[in-house]
């Protein structure tokens, strides 16, 4: 009997996700039964919903705080970039 990792367990549910492949397809190609692959899924999904944009809560606030900064930083540009338009040349 094959050694199932959570690797292959997670790459069964992304074919699935990633190709729109039907899942009694992907189950056959993969050897696995329907009804596991199935319940895969399920928890899959749930624990996508569970956790925000489907990351665990070890990178899920630094990637919120990320986003943010990021969008600030776009701020401070277009700001940064309307005073350089209003200075008058020669006067600082």
């Amino acid at each position: 009997m094959p050694v199932v990792t959570a690797e292959s367990r997670e790459g069964a549910v992304r074919i699935v996700s990633e190709t729109g492949k039907p899942v009694p397809d992907v189950a056959n190609d993969l050897g696995i039964n329907e009804t596991t692959l199935t319940s895969r899924i399920s928890r899959a999904k749930r624990a996508e919903k569970a956790t925000p944009e489907g990351k665990d809560g070890l990178t899920a606030r630094p990637a919120a705080e990320n986003a943010a900064l990021k969008k600030e930083n776009r701020e401070l540009g277009m700001e940064r970039d309307v005073l350089k338009r209003c200075m008058v040349p020669g006067v600082r």
